[in-house]
């Protein structure tokens, strides 16, 4: 059985409902509107963050969850998917996941429509049920990756990025949704409990590993779906650069951030600086600080009972740092 079926084995049940309500939420009058999220909604992906609500939701209850649950996995992917739609027109990229992306074949003017239509859905399912405190994690969580966006743009203009910064800019990218997404699980059937903040750490552990798991993806000889030395060429300044930079000599310092400034198109000095990474424990830093994330979102998971639920939790850190893509 391939591991993401595996995980969400004692989740199937709910999974499936979820997705008929989440097709529902999704419906409009304009004929348009609904060829296009039609066009979306069978494209999905692996239904991660659905899938941490459902599993954290009965972990902290012992298998109990309600209407909020699912409302608030439709919310959690409204607004994901609203923010996927539009990174598409701000990046002007034309495939997600190996399709076409909205703008590609509608143009940017719908695909922002589209994006604030999804936005203005979820928000609506929120307040419509009175859903404030699962409106205000999922409201954090948009702030907040918009702030970790545009702080790495500032930050890639200058690329004076410390291991700090980059830990605050992919918590903030990154690891806030899948912290929302457990929180708003735990906070759907327990609500003002201690459960909420746990499950926001152990989310936003995740997330941080998830983060530093891509970052690995550029130097590596995987096959994924994307070349290496795509985030050189995007002058993103990811883990394994940072720990080399700070290890590097001036000499090869200056020749590293000439190389990501200048020479970034260059795919022999990509590939240059990409061996340069390796030599110098870039990876095997990254790895370490990837585990280490890992391991202590496992222990958060170690204060609660026993049960298929949590299982399949721990399964997800794993799967987290062990996927091939």
């Amino acid at each position: 059985m391939k591991i993401v079926e595996q995980i969400k084995q004692p989740i199937a049940f709910e999974m499936e409902l979820f997705e008929k309500k989440f097709k529902l939420s999704m419906s409009s009058k304009v004929a348009l509107l609904n060829r296009i999220t039609h066009y979306i909604v069978n494209r999905k992906g692996k239904q991660m963050r659905p899938m941490f609500v459902f599993l954290v939701a009965k972990m902290v209850s012992d298998g109990e969850i309600s209407e909020r649950t699912y409302r608030g996995a439709s919310v959690i992917e409204l607004i994901h998917t609203a923010t996927l739609v539009h990174d598409d027109v701000v990046d002007d990229s034309n495939q997600r996941r190996g399709f076409f992306s909205v703008n590609a074949l509608w143009k940017n003017k719908i695909a922002v429509l589209i994006g604030d239509y999804l936005l203005s859905k979820g928000l609506l399912l929120s307040i419509d049920n009175n859903d404030f405190d699962l409106l205000k994690i999922i409201s954090i969580a948009v702030r907040e990756m918009s702030e970790g966006e545009l702080l790495q743009i500032e930050k890639a203009r200058s690329l004076d990025i410390t291991e700090t910064v980059y830990y605050e800019i992919i918590r903030q990218k990154t690891a806030t949704l899948i912290a929302a997404c457990c929180s708003l699980g735990a906070a759907s059937v327990m609500p003002n409990s201690v459960h909420i903040e746990n499950m926001r750490k152990f989310g936003e552990l995740i997330g941080m590993a998830f983060q530093i798991k891509d970052d690995l993806f550029d130097y590596g000889e995987t096959q994924i779906g994307k070349p290496t030395g795509i985030d050189i060429k995007e002058q993103k300044m990811t883990l394994p650069l940072i720990y080399a930079l700070n290890q590097a000599t001036k000499k090869e310092k200056k020749w590293l951030i000439n190389s990501v400034k200048n020479h970034n198109k260059n795919t022999k000095r990509v590939k240059e600086v990409i061996a340069y990474v390796k030599e110098n424990g870039g990876l095997d830093y990254a790895v370490n600080k990837m585990k280490a994330f890992q391991n202590e979102a496992l222990q958060i998971l170690e204060t609660y009972p026993e049960s298929a639920y949590k299982n399949s939790l721990k399964l997800m850190v794993d799967y987290v740092i062990d996927r091939k893509k």
